[in-house]
C-alpha cells in the first residue's frame, strides 16, 4: 500500500524531520514560488544554528528573512543577498556567515547533489573572488573551477499543483529554483495550492516526480507577495 504523503499543516509536516544545525534547501526566487507556510513552520520550529540554501534571503520580515529575525540562521548558500536590511545588517556585523554562488552555479550545485554527482567544473568565477580556496583546472584554451555538489537534510519547495503521490506541477516562472532544491534533499517536503487524486494529472504535465517528494501540505491561499512592483507612468 502506497504511504500516505499528506500532512494536515505545515508544523505537522515538518513534525520530526527538522532539527538544530541542519542544512534547509528552499525554493524560490525573491518571494515567487516560495513555500510560505513552511518556512514560517520552519521558523515556530524554533530550530537553530540552520544552514540555508537559496537563491536569496527573502525580504525584511518575510519569507527567509522572518528565519534572519529571529537568528535561527547561521549560514547562508545563495547568490543574491539584496533587498534584506536585516541580513545586511547581520554579514557585516559578523554574525552570519555568507557562501556566495553565481546564480548559475548555485542552481547547478543542487542539480549536481540531486543527480548524485560529487563536483563539476564550470568557467564561471574563475579569476575572481568566487575561485580562491578552490581547486581550478585547464581544460582546452579555457579555466575552470571545480565547484562541490550540494545535498541538503531537508528541502521545502512550492509548487502549483500536486497529486497524492507527490508528482508536482509548478506555475510559470514558480518553477525556478524549486525542482533543483527538491532533488538535493535528503527529505523533500512540499507545500501546494492544489491536490488532486493520483492519475489526474497528465504524465506530460508534471515537472517533479513524485519520487523526490516525501510529505505534502495543502496551502490553498498563500499571500504572494510581490518584492517590487513597478508601474509605467500614464500618458501625459
Amino acid at each position: 500500500m502506497a504511504k500516505n504523503k499528506l500532512y494536515s499543516s505545515a508544523d505537522e509536516a515538518l513534525k520530526g524531520i527538522v532539527a538544530d544545525g541542519q542544512t534547509i534547501a528552499v525554493g524560490g526566487f525573491g518571494l515567487c514560488g516560495i513555500p510560505e507556510a513552511l518556512i514560517a513552520a520552519l521558523r515556530d520550529s524554533g530550530a537553530t544554528g540552520l544552514t540555508a540554501i537559496s537563491n536569496n534571503a527573502g525580504v525584511d520580515g518575510f519569507g527567509l528573512g522572518q528565519l534572519l529575525s529571529t537568528r535561527q540562521i547561521k549560514k547562508m548558500i545563495s547568490s543574491y543577498v539584496g533587498e534584506n536590511k536585516e541580513f545586511e545588517r547581520q554579514y557585516l556585523s559578523g554574525e552570519l556567515e555568507l557562501e556566495f554562488n553565481p546564480q548559475g552555479t548555485l542552481a547547478e550545485r543542487l542539480r549536481a547533489g540531486g543527480a548524485g554527482i560529487p563536483a563539476f567544473y564550470t568557467r564561471t568565477g574563475y579569476g575572481t573572488v568566487v575561485a580562491e580556496g578552490k581547486e581550478t583546472r585547464q581544460f582546452g584554451e579555457h579555466h575552470y573551477v571545480m565547484e562541490t555538489a550540494l545535498v541538503a537534510d531537508v528541502s521545502l519547495v512550492k509548487a502549483w499543483k500536486a497529486d497524492k503521490a507527490g508528482n508536482l506541477v509548478f506555475r510559470k516562472t514558480a518553477r525556478n529554483f524549486n525542482p533543483a532544491a527538491a532533488m538535493a534533499g535528503k527529505v523533500c517536503v512540499a507545500e501546494v495550492e492544489e491536490l488532486v487524486e493520483i492519475g489526474a494529472l497528465d504524465p506530460d504535465h508534471v515537472h517533479l516526480p513524485g519520487i523526490y517528494v516525501d510529505r505534502i501540505v495543502v496551502n490553498p491561499n498563500p499571500e504572494k507577495r510581490i518584492e517590487n512592483r513597478t508601474v509605467r507612468q500614464g500618458d501625459k
